[in-house]
This record gives structure tokens, C-alpha cells and sequence, in this order.
């Protein structure tokens, strides 16, 4: 949170980020709960490291609850929700984290893995979405952003991480549609799409500004989509990318 000028009031909220035991997920939920609102840490397998997240959130003076599920699978999402719902109260806030990146090249993908890529970037992004909405309709009110990939809108076409930019492209598409479809429900989707974040293992030297996007970088479009300022702003993406032009 340090060096944020402004930051939205989210007492009395609640938001779920998909992934968030660790990494970026983890530092956008504690962004988050340092503007107030109560958080679901949701975790697959990272059980500690999601309990530890929980504490740390806890910190700020808000509740924290960690949740176990598979966002490829219904009825796993259904129960994650439930839990989530039965700990917290409805999740007003949804931050759509989860994407598993795979560098090779797309023939040498065995099929398990191409599926598990897409599944987890682009059908759990709906599924987790449809179900948020039943309580985001009925309270009025609710904030989805979708975390893309920088390159997600401009359709660029490369034979490694294939499946990685299939998923990120559909997850902008459903973005789009989903904001059309929640016109009138005082619900807002969004998406903020990084090209590499400081975790990364990249070489930076050749990015833009000579680093890759600090985690406040990424947090602060995030949370100006939650803010009231932002009530009348649905179906659009930033990307954060220091103005990076991609090769063609």
C-alpha cells in the first residue's frame, strides 16, 4: 500500500481473489483488506501458505477466512462460494486471479496440460463470475475484475504459452459480454491485464522503464475498478505494461 495517493473506502465489503494464497493473488487480497474489506483467501492445494495469508489480512482490522476449491469444477466452485458465504456474508468484490502459464511450445504440450491452462484461465474466471452474481444481483451492487495479460486485446499470435493467450483473450471477450449483461444490476466488470510482474524470472533489462510491474502497479487499476469512482465504468481493460509494444 505504500506510495498509493488514494484508495477506496471497502468497510462493511467482501471479496473473494481466486489464487490468492501467494504471489500476485496474495498481494492484491491484502490490498484489498488494507482498504477494509473482510477477504476470502482462496487456495487449491497451498493450505498454509492460504492460512498464513488469512493472518496477515487479519492485521489490517478486518475478517479473514481461507476457502479450499477447484475453480475448474462446478460444483467445487459452488461449495468454495457457500463456505466463503456461511464465514463472511455475500462477496460483493470478486478479483478473478488464477491462470496457469505453460512456456512450451503448443505441439509439445501433452493434452492434460493445454486443458488445464484454458480450463483454469478462462472457465473458472465464468464459473467463479456466474456464481458470484447470484448474490451480487440480489444485494444490488458488485465489483468483478478479471486479471488478463497485457497482450489479451491486441489478438497477438505466438506458438508458446498457446494456451495461456487462448484463455486470457476469452477471459477480455467474457469481460465485455459479462459487462452488457450486468448492465442494470449495479454490477461492474472489468479487467487489468500485467505483461510480467516483479515475481517474474524474465530477464527485465529489456522492458519498458528497464523493470517488470511492481505489484502496486497492478493494485492500483484493481482498486480504482472497486472504487464508487469507478460505479460507472464496465467492460473495459487496462493493460499495465509501461507502454510495451509487443513483437509482431
Amino acid at each position: 500500500m505504500s506510495g498509493m495517493e488514494s484508495v477506496p473506502d471497502l468497510d462493511g465489503r467482501t471479496a473473494l481473489v481466486t489464487g490468492s494464497a501467494k504471489r500476485v493473488g496474495r498481494e492484491l487480497l491484502l490490498t484489498i483488506a488494507a482498504c477494509g474489506a473482510d477477504v476470502v483467501v482462496h487456495y487449491r492445494t497451498s493450505a498454509d501458505a492460504a492460512e498464513e495469508t488469512a493472518a496477515a489480512a487479519r492485521e489490517y482490522g478486518v475478517d479473514a477466512t481461507a476457502v479450499q476449491g477447484d475453480i475448474t469444477d462446478p460444483e467445487s466452485v459452488d461449495a468454495m462460494f457457500s463456505a466463503a458465504e456461511s464465514a463472511l456474508g455475500t462477496v460483493d468484490i470478486l478479483v478473478n486471479n488464477v491462470g496457469n502459464f505453460d512456456a512450451r511450445h503448443w505441439a509439445d504440450i501433452e493434452w492434460s496440460a493445454f486443458r488445464d491452462t484454458v480450463e483454469s484461465t478462462f472457465y473458472g474466471t465464468v464459473l467463479c463470475a456466474r456464481r458470484a452474481l447470484d448474490g451480487m444481483r440480489d444485494a444490488g451492487w458488485g465489483r468483478i475484475v478479471n486479471i488478463g495479460f497485457a497482450d489479451c486485446d491486441r489478438m497477438h499470435a505466438h506458438p508458446v504459452n498457446f494456451p495461456y493467450f487462448v484463455g486470457k483473450t476469452g477471459v477480455l471477450m467474457f469481460t465485455r459480454m459479462l459487462a452488457g449483461d450486468t448492465q442494470d444490476d449495479g454490477v461492474t466488470v472489468n479487467a487489468v491485464s500485467p505483461f510480467a510482474v516483479e515475481n517474474t524470472v524474465s530477464d527485465v533489462s529489456s522492458y519498458p522503464r528497464g523493470r517488470a510491474a511492481s505489484f502496486e502497479d497492478v493494485a492500483a487499476p484493481v482498486l480504482f475498478f472497486l472504487s464508487d469512482d469507478a460505479g460507472y465504468i464496465s467492460g473495459q481493460n487496462i493493460a499495465v505494461d509501461g507502454g510495451r509494444l509487443p513483437e509482431l
